[in-house]
């Protein structure tokens, strides 16, 4: 977990943010704070993730402007990636939550392995971790992305529905992590349809 950070909150001021003919953020305001996880709510289509991308910057913003990011960056764990798609095992890829900003060539060292085999074991997955993802079940995939996520040890965290199809037991380990790294000062932000993950929450913003 990060042992110092340098935001303690994310603001949305003003965000417009269109998609194709369609504005999904008109003008949307909402400030997110450390220490709290925050769930974003509301039906299909009202603008969650794209919410998620705007403050992640991986989405064009029209209008407004997201301020309190830090430089430690933000750690953004989207909708699971279809196994197919990463021929990865389970190891190689919550290691990639440690090359953001290394040189291609440098190999992880011994921190870095170390904190994968923490979020390995954090998120239960420790014995599947030369498991190829495409021969996981949807709640071990899941946990696979949200030990990604947290392996990068960002003073940010945005889950994009991080229950979403999981057992209860994964369930119950994600929501877990995340009010874990909400205590330890992360600003933690997710969308969500599940309700014990909009429960298990410190607030709620609505969207739509």
């Amino acid at each position: 977990m990060p042992t110092a950070l340098d935001t303690s909150a994310l603001r949305a001021s003003g965000l417009v943010v269109r998609r194709g003919d369609r504005t999904v953020l008109d003008g949307f305001d909402a400030t997110f704070p450390a220490g709290v996880v925050t769930a974003l709510t509301g039906p299909n289509g009202s603008g969650k993730s794209t919410l998620l991308d705007a403050l992640a910057g991986v989405v064009t913003v029209h209008g407004g402007v997201v301020t309190g990011l830090p430089a430690g960056g933000v750690a953004y764990v989207t909708q699971a990636v279809p196994p197919t798609a990463l021929p990865l095992t389970v190891r190689s890829t919550v290691a990639m939550g440690r090359w953001r900003g290394r040189p291609w060539w440098r190999p992880l060292g011994r921190t870095d392995r170390a904190v994968v085999d923490e979020q390995l074991a954090r998120m239960r997955i420790a014995e599947l971790a030369d498991r190829p993802l495409d021969q996981l079940s949807g709640g071990q995939r899941q946990r696979t992305f949200v030990a990604l996520g947290l392996a990068q040890q960002a003073p940010v965290l945005l889950v994009d529905e991080p229950t979403a199809g999981v057992d209860a037991a994964s369930a119950a380990l994600v929501t877990t992590a995340l009010a874990d790294e909400a205590a330890a000062g992360v600003v933690v932000v997710h969308a969500a349809h599940d309700p014990l993950a909009i429960t298990a929450a410190d607030r709620v913003v609505a969207l739509g």
